[in-house]
C-alpha cells in the first residue's frame, strides 16, 4: 500500500498539496497515527572521527564533508558527525534503535522485554530537492519531506506486543519546532517524540556521547524513554559504509551500525512503570532506491553476540521466495571485520506464524547460512507484527529474537525484521 493519496494527471500542483496537506491533517505536524496490541498468540572510526570511534569529533575534510552532499555512491567517505544526521536530498532514510531490557538481578542474556524505535524521513518529490521540471512550492510548510515514527514493546511474560506510529509533513526547516530532522547531527522529532544524540563534556571520548529517545504514546497506554551509549565503534556495512542492496550500483545505500549499546530505559505499559537496564543496536541507514526491480521485500537479522561480537544478514526476496541480493557482516569480539558477499548469505526459512489481522504468513524460524558459520534464528514471541498503514504505508513483522548455534546454545540476542510479506513494499 502507497502512503501517497491518489494524483489525477489533471491535478494543478496546488491543488495536488492541498489535497496532500488535507490527508496528512490540518489539526498540526504532530498526527497521531493509531496504534495496535497484539495478544498471544570493528573497525575502527573514520578518519576525521575526534575520539576514533566514529561517534563524536570534527566533520573532517574531502568528499562527503559538505552538508549538502547527500548522494549515495562507492568511495564516499563517510565523515562524522556530520553523517550522523539527516541527508534531505536522499530519497528515504531512517535511525533504527532495537534491545532487550531484563529484570533487575537477572542475567543480562534473559530477557523480560524487547523495544524498536525507528524514526523514517522521506523526500516526497515536490520541494526543492525533487527532480523533474516545474517550480517546487514555496513557504516553510510547504511538504518537501515526511517524517514518520513507530515504537514498539514486546512483553515476554504478557505474551504482548504493543505499537504506536506517528506522520508529520516537514518542508526540510530545521527551525520549525514541531517537526524536523537535524542536519549536523542525529536529531529527530515529531511533537512529542524525539531521537537525538549528544556529546557531552567529555565529547572527546565514547563516555560523552548517548543517544536520547523518548516516545509517550498515551493512545496506545506505552510509553518509552531510552539513554543509549556507544560501548564499541561504528560498524561501517558493506563497503567502508556503501551496502549493496541489488545487482545495480545505484540500488545500494549508506549504512552503519553501532551494536553492543549500553541502554538505560523507562517503560510504562497498561498504567505500569518499569526501569530497566539492557543491551541495544543502533542503524543509520539512507538511500535513493528502496528495492531492486523484482524484490517485494526483504528479511534481516541484526544480532548482538553474548562474547560482544555483532552479526548482520539480510536478504532481499522475490514473490516466490528466490533472493535477488544478499549480504551482511560479522564483527568479533575484537574487531575482526568480516563482511559477507552477496552470493554467500542464505536463508531457509522454519516453522511459521500467520497473522491473524493481516493474513500475512511470517517465518518465525529461520537457517541462515554466512561464510561465519550456519546459525539458528527463532523468535521469542510470534506476534510481533506492526501495521504502519497509517503512516508508512507498510504492514510488517519485527520482533526479538534468539541466535543459536544449529541445535545448540545461545549465542546472542537481536532483532529479525519480515517485510513484504502481506503485500509488495511500498513505504512512503
Amino acid at each position: 500500500m502507497s502512503l501517497h493519496p491518489a494524483r489525477p494527471s489533471d491535478f494543478s500542483r496546488r491543488a495536488w498539496l492541498r489535497a496532500l496537506s488535507t490527508w496528512l491533517g490540518l489539526q498540526g505536524l504532530d498526527a497521531a497515527a493509531g496504534a495496535h496490541e497484539a495478544g498471544t498468540g570493528g573497525t575502527p572510526g573514520p578518519a576525521g572521527a575526534a575520539d576514533g570511534l566514529g561517534l563524536a569529533g570534527g566533520a573532517g575534510q574531502g568528499a562527503g564533508a559538505s552538508s549538502g552532499d547527500d548522494s549515495v555512491r562507492a568511495g564516499r567517505t563517510l565523515r562524522f558527525p556530520r553523517d550522523h544526521g539527516a541527508h534531505p536530498g536522499a530519497r528515504i532514510e531512517w535511525w533504527y534503535a532495537t534491545g532487550w531490557l531484563h529484570a533487575p538481578g537477572a542475567p543480562p542474556s534473559q530477557p523480560s522485554h524487547g523495544f524498536q524505535v525507528t524514526f523514517f524521513r522521506s523526500r516526497v518529490g515536490l520541494g526543492g530537492n525533487a527532480a523533474g521540471g516545474g517550480a517546487p512550492p514555496t513557504g516553510r510548510f510547504a511538504p518537501r519531506q515526511l517524517l514518520f515514527a513507530h515504537a514498539a514493546i514486546t512483553d515476554l511474560a504478557a505474551r504482548r506486543h504493543v505499537h504506536a506510529q506517528r506522520v508529520a509533513r516537514w518542508s526540510g526547516d530545521e527551525a520549525l519546532p514541531e517537526a524536523h530532522a537535524q542536519r549536523a547531527d542525529t536529531g529527530v522529532r515529531l511533537g512529542a517524540w524525539q531521537f537525538s544524540r549528544t556529546a557531552g563534556a567529555g565529547a572527546g571520548n565514547a563516555a560523552g556521547v548517548e543517544y536520547h529517545a523518548h516516545l509517550p504514546a498515551p493512545e496506545a497506554g506505552l510509553s518509552l524513554t531510552l539513554r543509549l551509549r556507544p560501548t564499541q565503534p561504528l560498524l561501517l556495512q558493506g563497503d567502508a559504509g556503501y551496502s549493496r542492496k541489488g545487482p545495480l550500483p545505484q540500488q545500494a545505500s549508506h549504512y552503519y551500525s553501532l551494536p553492543q549499546l549500553a541502554v538505560q530505559a523507562s517503560v510504562t505499559m497498561a498504567g505500569q512503570r518499569l526501569q530497566r537496564a539492557g543491551t541495544g543496536w543502533l542503524d543509520h541507514e539512507w538511500s535513493d532506491e528502496l528495492l531492486a526491480p523484482g524484490a517485494v521485500g526483504w528479511d534481516w537479522i541484526g544480532f548482538n553476540l553474548l562474547d560482544g561480537g555483532a552479526l548482520t544478514a539480510f536478504v532481499l526476496r522475490r514473490a516466490d521466495g528466490s533472493a535477488v541480493w544478499a549480504g551482511g557482516s560479522l564483527r568479533s569480539a575484537g574487531g575482526a571485520l568480516q563482511v559477507f558477499a552477496a552470493d554467500a548469505v542464505r536463508w531457509a526459512p522454519g516453522r511459521r506464524w500467520r497473522s491473524p489481522q493481516s493474513g500475512a504468513d511470517y517465518p518465525v524460524a529461520w537457517a541462515v547460512d554466512t561464510p561465519a558459520g550456519r546459525f539458528e534464528v527463532t523468535a521469542l514471541l510470534d506476534a510481533q507484527e506492526l501495521d504502519s498503514r497509517n503512516s508508512t504505508g507498510a504492514v510488517y513483522w519485527e520482533g526479538l529474537a534468539e541466535l543459536r548455534r544449529p541445535g545448540g546454545e545461545r549465542l546472542g540476542l537481536g532483532y529479525l525484521e519480515m517485510t513484504g510479506r502481506s503485500a509488495p513494499l511500498r513505504l512512503f
